[in-house]
């Protein structure tokens, strides 16, 4: 157990350490940090917080790093995350603006994730476990291409483009474009394809083969659209801390390209008050031990969602839990108002 002033002190070298990357000595403290104390005893306090694993001496240097577990104490007793700057507020509702689908949106928002907090920005798409058929369309593109859109309550817009042997007749493209919606539209995108299987016996005959290629197409993009995956953006901000990952980067990027490994991380994450962290060693079984992950969850359609960013242990956890806070928040107020 370390006293208040050894808390105070693993803080100041937590944010020393954060901002310089250089070892922090019991001098550099007391200069830079009001403790109204002597170096000696801050020498003391260190020793405490040496003892206790929350710091240690990379080498021969009289300065201390902090370790996992020291930055996980220092999280824990964030008092509160530092606010973002009004330019930051701003930049988010700019940013992100007013969606045309869930696609853009969400490609936006780690876009914006990565540029505020300067790390890897991951999002995962809603589970869609309670997604609702809105609207489909089917668009003649020639004589062989057709579009097929699907869209949802949770304002998701899947199109796919399909070639087929079969000649677009505009008159059929209705008919079986009343036919689908009027058999989907307010259906469960589990119940779906169920639906869509009778569609071509609905349907006159010399355009039942145009209705079955729109059907297989339907429940491809149907199925896609339940899959768990992620949206990322801003990897090659781990080449500008190389230095942090003291196994390089080639484990790192590995890790994260498995999308399983990464959701199945979020998922394990325990979010209260908004946001949480995962920290080195607590990431170890998912391959990311030099990593840190802060994550938040937003509301979409009535399923919860989880974003964050990925970085080293070295990261700045009060400025990217507010920032992973704030998009949360706002993509929430975002995805409810449309």
């Amino acid at each position: 157990m370390v006293s208040e002033r050894s808390l105070e002190v693993l803080k100041a070298i937590v944010r020393d350490y954060v901002a310089s990357r250089e070892p922090v000595g019991s001098k550099t403290i007391v200069e830079r940090h009001a403790f109204g104390v002597s170096a000696a005893t801050i020498r003391n306090d260190m020793a405490q917080l040496e003892d206790e694993q929350l710091i240690a001496a990379p080498h021969t240097s009289s300065g201390r790093v902090p370790t996992d577990k020291g930055y996980r104490l220092f999280v824990d007793h964030l008092a509160g995350t530092r606010p973002l700057s009004s330019a930051q507020r701003h930049a988010i509702e700019t940013f992100l603006g007013a969606p045309n689908d869930l696609d853009e949106v969400l490609g936006r928002t780690v876009r914006l994730l990565s540029q505020l907090t300067n790390q890897v920005a991951l999002v995962q798409y809603p589970s869609m476990v309670r997604a609702r058929v809105q609207h489909i369309e089917l668009v003649r593109l020639g004589d062989n291409r057709l579009m097929v859109v699907l869209i949802t309550d949770t304002a998701r817009v899947e199109q796919r483009v399909v070639e087929t042997d079969v000649i677009l007749d505009e008159g059929a493209l209705t008919e079986l474009r009343a036919v689908v919606n009027g058999a989907t539209v307010g259906l469960l995108l589990q119940d779906v394809a169920t639906a869509l299987r009778a569609v071509p016996l609905q349907i006159r005959p010399d355009a039942q083969p145009l209705a079955g290629v729109v059907v297989a197409t339907l429940i491809e993009q149907v199925a896609a659209n339940r899959q768990d995956r992620l949206v990322m953006a801003g990897a090659a901000n781990l080449a500008k801390s190389e230095q942090d990952f003291s196994g390089g980067l080639f484990p790192v990027l590995e890790a994260i390209e498995e999308q399983v490994t990464l959701l199945r991380l979020f998922g394990e994450m325990q979010i209260d008050d908004g946001v949480a962290a995962r920290i080195g060693v607590e990431n170890a079984e998912y391959g990311l031990d030099a990593t840190s992950i802060v994550a938040g969850g937003y509301l979409a359609g009535g399923e919860v969602a989880r974003l964050g960013v990925l970085g080293p242990t070295r990261m700045d956890y009060g400025t990217n839990m507010a920032a992973v806070r704030a998009v949360a928040r706002y993509l929430s107020k975002l995805l409810g108002e449309h």
